[in-house]
């Protein structure tokens, strides 16, 4: 399979943030930030691999700054790295002060989405060719990110055995 450059998988989301998207302080759920996170980057790795995908991961997700009711914020996504059916994608969420212009990154993060055959198995994705510096950078750094998730994974994957028999609601019960 042939690789695909990063670039044609970039997507801009780009979205005003209303009373309904903010808490008490004001500033955007960080669950809404969640949600756009998760629709900009899937549409990001639909357009690598062309496919149905499914999210595999939520590796990390850093707030930075608060955005704030009536601010703008644009997300960026693009697969950074491919593994066989898997993909890293990397999502910058930038917000803006409509009335001044001034802007900042407020949130980053990585996602794994799988791709998806017609019968909804795991199914092969192109190499990932990155062209830019920090595309370059992303790549060149992404196997140590794919070695930690599997690392968290099976340390997970031990604790659920134990997690399945606690029960979470005792405290209440006292």
């Amino acid at each position: 399979m042939e690789g695909k450059p990063a670039r044609l998988s970039r997507t801009v989301l780009t979205e005003i943030i209303f009373p309904g998207d903010t808490n008490y302080h004001g500033t955007l759920f960080g669950g809404r930030v969640m949600q756009f996170i998760d629709k900009v980057a899937t549409i990001a790795s639909m357009r690598h691999s062309r496919k149905a995908v499914v999210t595999a991961s939520s590796d990390s997700l850093d707030f930075l700054a608060p955005v704030k009711l009536g601010e703008a914020i644009q997300l960026e996504a693009f697969v950074t790295w491919s593994h066989r059916s898997s993909m890293e994608v990397f999502v910058r969420v930038e917000s803006e002060n409509l009335f001044t212009g001034e802007k900042k990154t407020t949130a980053t993060s990585y996602l794994t989405f799988v791709a998806l055959d017609d019968h909804g198995q795991p199914s092969p994705v192109p190499a990932v060719i990155p062209e830019t510096d920090e595309e370059l950078m992303l790549f060149e750094t992404a196997e140590a990110r794919y070695e930690a998730r599997k690392q968290r994974k099976a340390e997970r994957m031990s604790h659920s055995n134990v997690l399945q028999r606690v029960d979470l609601r005792e405290d209440l019960k006292k």
